[in-house]
């Protein structure tokens, strides 16, 4: 019987990557998205996987559409929060609402959507959540400190639920991407970007299909002793112990 999963941010870069691979794996897959219709009826064109539309920083807006996905696909089995915003700039200069924004799409985000499925993976004793963080929430990064407090929360987010769902079959883990050859890492400036690579030892930004294998793993019952982990997923640019 395939298994239901949700990837929220699901229908570009590392989220359509990781849709992608869990569809592969025989799962009946629902991809969230927040703003880019045109992005979104292109990937469900391209790959077959059902779209919805809904802001996962609004706790109303989540239930309602967990509760759509699972009246046409079934309980969620997985979910992969990977919807997440940046909004850089030096921290002397940043505005509450750029602090407020990350927040809420990067670190609320989680909190609202697992808050819809945790109970139901208890109640059937088997569950996969996978939250992805990132390296700058592992070793911080200047301009970013609301995204590096955002994704460094969801890793103790991962690391306190494991410990509520672990005795229920329920795992929560995270995957820590380091720069991946996405849209958005592309929009840099060159020289920024050669900075970048220069600091990885495999000398190459990461592969988004890299990060979905990641998250193909953490998923499939073959991990099932897997729990509050973080994978660390960077070419060597941070070692975490």
């Amino acid at each position: 019987m395939a298994r239901t999963a949700i990837v929220t941010g699901g229908s570009r870069g590392i989220g359509r990557a990781i849709a992608e691979a869990l569809k592969n794996d025989g799962c009946t897959v629902a991809a969230t998205y927040a703003g880019n219709d045109a992005a979104a009826a292109q990937f469900k064109e391209e790959t077959g996987i059902n779209v919805y539309k809904w802001d996962v920083g609004d706790y109303e807006s989540c239930k309602a559409g967990v509760a759509e996905i699972e009246a046409a696909h079934g309980p969620t089995d997985i979910l992969v929060n990977n919807a997440g915003i940046t909004r850089d700039g030096f921290f002397h200069k940043m505005s509450p609402a750029q602090w407020a924004e990350v927040m809420r799409a990067d670190l609320d985000s989680v909190f609202n959507m697992s808050r819809q499925v945790f109970p139901g993976m208890r109640e059937r004793k088997f569950g996969r959540i996978i939250n992805i963080s990132s390296v700058n929430g592992q070793k911080g990064q200047m301009g970013q400190t609301n995204y590096s407090a955002a994704k460094a929360g969801m890793i103790g987010f991962t690391r306190a639920l494991s410990q509520e769902g672990a005795f229920k079959g329920v795992t929560v883990n995270a995957v820590a991407p380091g720069y991946i050859g996405t849209e958005m890492v592309a929009a840099m400036d060159d020289k920024v970007l050669e900075k970048i690579v220069a600091q990885i030892p495999v000398g190459r930004l990461g592969e988004a299909s890299e990060i979905a294998n990641c998250v193909s793993f953490l998923a499939d019952d073959k991990a099932g002793f897997i729990t509050g982990a973080v994978l660390t997923a960077n070419g060597g640019q941070y070692i975490a112990s």
